[in-house]
């Protein structure tokens, strides 16, 4: 049996219908074409366009470098002695001990431009622990003065992105200058070895992360109006933080700050009590009421 197929009827349209419609629709466009003219959603022109111009290589018959660059230290890391991370991470460690034995196997680490020598600076850590002790035991008497503890409170984050936090130290040295130090566990694959993997200092304006990058704004030199702004990313071939970006900025108004001792994650929140300005694990000059928030002023 042959399928059956269903017969497409044709209409045949009038001529005499088709013309007018025709007629119709060519003069409303030519209004609309007319009408068109300075409405809104118009192509306006901006000019000619600019001819596009690809990089020049300025003297390209410059020898080829033989001599290394002078080494700032950018990448040097240091395997901080005498310190095992216990199983609680870094957030079980005392930053205060950690600085002072990463100054003593590196005596150099903390001398400041002006000279302050580093048995100044173990003294003043010493303050710290004074300091700490008196709270613990209620002694308020026996606290130090404001500013004696150089070691500002810690920050615990993860800048490496592989699920551990690490320990962020700062140290005012002199009157000046600000020393800024990350630390992490796990270097050769042994979570209790503590590493230093970030060590810089400059007159700061300000510090804050960005992501996993730490910004780093610092006055700058005979430029008014504009600071100095570098961004210190983590390196996984070098296995150190690096100054990835380095830039001159028109100075703005400054953006909030994390609360020091928190945790800075996707939900940030601190818990238990530190000596840290604010609340949390870490521990720092300031004295801290306990249980606070974690939040942003």
């Amino acid at each position: 049996m042959r399928p059956h197929r269903h017969r497409i009827r044709r209409i045949r349209r009038s001529p005499v219908l088709l013309a007018p419609l025709a007629a119709g629709v060519a003069a409303g466009a030519a209004a609309l074409l007319l009408a068109g003219c300075g409405t809104a959603g118009e192509l306006r022109s901006h000019g000619p366009t600019p001819t596009a111009t690809g990089p020049i290589r300025l003297w390209p018959d410059l020898p080829p470098v033989t001599a290394p660059p002078y080494d700032y230290g950018e990448i040097d890391t240091l395997v901080i002695p005498e310190v095992r991370v216990p199983k609680g991470g870094v957030r079980a460690l005392d930053p205060i001990e950690v600085i002072r034995a990463e100054a003593k196997a590196n005596p150099s680490a903390y001398t400041g431009p002006d000279g302050e020598p580093l048995p100044l600076i173990l003294t003043r850590l010493d303050a710290c622990k004074r300091g700490k002790d008196a709270l613990r035991d209620g002694a308020d008497g026996a606290a130090p003065k404001p500013g004696d503890c150089p070691v500002l409170a810690p920050y615990y984050i993860d800048l490496t992105g592989d699920g551990r936090e690490e320990l962020i130290t700062g140290v005012r040295v002199g009157s000046q200058l600000t020393e800024v130090r990350v630390y992490m566990s796990g270097a050769k694959k042994d979570l209790s070895v503590l590493t230093r993997i970030m060590s810089t200092s400059d007159q700061l304006v300000s510090v804050d992360v960005a992501g996993r990058d730490i910004i780093l704004r610092s006055v700058s030199a005979g430029i008014p109006g504009y600071e100095y702004r570098t961004a210190w990313s983590w390196d996984a071939q070098h296995q150190a933080m690096l100054p990835t970006r380095d830039e001159i900025v028109e100075v703005k108004s400054p953006s909030s700050k994390p609360v020091p001792g928190a945790s800075i994650t996707a939900s940030a929140s601190a818990a238990g009590s530190g000596g840290g300005t604010g609340t949390g694990p870490g521990s720092g000059d300031g004295t801290g009421d306990g249980g606070a928030e974690d939040s942003r002023p």
